[in-house]
């Protein structure tokens, strides 16, 4: 058996520098490179908040211009799964047609549905005139800008006569009028008040209209043709 060596003392101590003068060479190196590690993610941290600040605001313009509301805003609509423009026509709406209920109705079947915008206390006219007689067709009148088609525009037809200028808008599946067009009022539509969804319509009062003289009745009504002004 062959007994190791043991290095000499001066040899021992001579590893040992070299061996120290390497640690401390490294250190620095180690340190620089966990500082650059450091600054990589906080780097790429940076990147990603820009990302996501610029997709906020692509989907929420001008939410810079919020101040303190911004948080909210955008948590709002993100709650609420409403686009940008779902969210600001919320907030329009709620200002525009202020002391103003939204309605919801259709026809009978389904296939047609819509929203309005009106009182809740209802204006309704009961026309006795021959079309107006035989369908029943007690309606209130909103502005255009007031309506919205929902669903349903593909399954509606149309019936005229006389002067067509009435469009008497229905469902072709169940034939039910939920809204047309009035001779009076051609720039707004005529809403059937017992189409509506139950629920927001707090009370009706009823005006009737001599339809059998429809010029002179016209003539002589004093707030109809300014019912469907925005």
């Amino acid at each position: 058996m062959v007994k190791a060596k043991k290095p000499s003392p001066k040899r021992a101590a001579i590893t040992e520098r070299h061996t120290r003068a390497a640690a401390a060479a490294e250190a620095p190196r180690a340190a620089v490179q966990l500082a650059a590690t450091k600054k990589s993610k906080a780097k790429k941290a940076a990147i990603k908040k820009q990302v996501e600040d610029k997709k906020e605001e692509d989907e929420c313009p001008a939410v810079l211009e919020l101040g303190a509301q911004r948080e909210r805003w955008v948590n709002f609509i993100r709650e609420q799964s409403l686009s940008t423009e779902d969210a600001a026509k919320l907030l329009l709406d709620s200002f525009e047609y202020k002391g103003l209920v939204k309605h919801s109705g259709g026809c009978h079947c389904g296939a047609v549905r819509f929203e309005v915008w009106a009182s809740a206390d209802l204006h309704v006219f009961d026309c006795n005139c021959s079309i107006c007689v035989k369908k029943q067709n007690r309606h209130f009148i909103v502005p255009s800008s007031r309506f919205k088609l929902l669903k349903g525009a593909g399954n509606l037809t149309t019936y005229t006569f006389n002067t067509k200028k009435a469009q008497h808008t229905f469902c072709k599946t169940c034939g039910v009028q939920s809204f047309y067009t009035p001779r009076s009022n051609p720039d707004g539509y005529g809403i059937a008040s017992h189409c509506l969804d139950d629920g927001t319509v707090r009370s009706i009062h009823v005006e009737q209209i001599n339809g059998k003289e429809w010029e002179k009745a016209m003539k002589e009504h004093k707030t109809i043709r300014n019912m469907s002004k925005s």
